[in-house]
């Protein structure tokens, strides 16, 4: 009687919980609703079938208790039962499941118009590169990274010389414009997640993968690395900074171009040459 008198209040503080979390609404940064909505029916689903198990559990308790006089009954198959469970565990699975394939068809497919935004992730930093006047990123290939292109840029390509590269820096982006991020790797297996957003992607090396977002709030969010990339992992950090359009043209201006960096650095060269 005890044992099952514990599991429905069990079953009851889970549930408080859960309501009374001052943590469960964070502020959302960009259009991922749907997102929280399908968190939200994901968790009513998975709340039935936890109290469903453990009240029925404790209602078994409950009923079969030990009694003097009372002998077990012995029942080895059920197929009325069992096939009402198979049915119900179909559908609920089906629930869980059928949600997160159109979350993620919205995920994926970019609005027309979106700004395209680079984030390259390294041991153990993020950096960041957006399109020139052209409105096009240049082609990037692991062959061309050295310590003069750590982007690995392509240097023959005309498209990617007015290329704006923000390296070791914040990423700044307007409010309420559709962004696509590239994400890149150039060592190991990253993850670009800034939890506000509801917004997560892995970054695996030789692969461009990518999602979208609309940020719709101004201020600063963290952006973090989600999947362990060696030692230096919990220190991958960096800040996204969602301002007006005015001021994120503003922080734009004051970036370098790939010709420019390129420019720099031969600069430098020359200079210690002469040394």
């Amino acid at each position: 009687m005890l044992v099952a008198l514990i599991m429905v209040a069990v079953v009851a503080a889970s549930l408080l919980f859960h309501f009374l979390s001052p943590w469960r609404m964070t502020p959302i940064a960009s259009n991922w609703g749907y997102i929280d909505n399908m968190m939200g029916a994901t968790f009513w689903i998975t709340a039935a079938g936890f109290v469903a198990v453990i009240l029925f559990m404790a209602y078994c308790l409950f009923r079969f208790r030990h009694q003097e006089g009372r002998r077990a009954a012995y029942e080895p198959e059920n197929q009325k039962l069992e096939g009402w469970l198979a049915i119900g565990t179909t559908i609920a699975v089906i629930a869980l499941l059928a949600p997160g394939l159109f979350v993620w068809g919205q995920f994926i497919n970019v609005p027309e118009g979106a700004m395209e935004v680079e984030a390259m992730g390294q041991q153990w930093q993020w950096s960041f590169r957006f399109p020139g006047a052209d409105n096009r990123l240049g082609a990037t290939d692991a062959l061309f990274i050295d310590a003069n292109n750590p982007y690995g840029l392509n240097p023959n390509d005309p498209r990617g010389q007015d290329d704006i590269l923000a390296s070791g820096g914040d990423l700044h982006l307007p409010i309420g414009k559709p962004i696509k991020m590239l994400l890149r790797s150039i060592d190991v297996l990253h993850d670009f997640y800034v939890p506000e957003f509801r917004a997560k992607m892995d970054l695996v090396p030789g692969i461009v993968t990518y999602f979208w977002f609309t940020p719709t709030k101004t201020g600063e969010f963290e952006i973090l690395c989600a999947a362990f990339c060696g030692t230096g992992h919990p220190q991958m950090r960096a800040k996204v900074v969602i301002e007006s359009e005015d001021d994120f043209k503003t922080w734009l201006a004051t970036q370098q171009t790939f010709a420019q960096s390129r420019r720099g650095e031969a600069a430098h060269d020359r200079r210690a040459s002469a040394r």
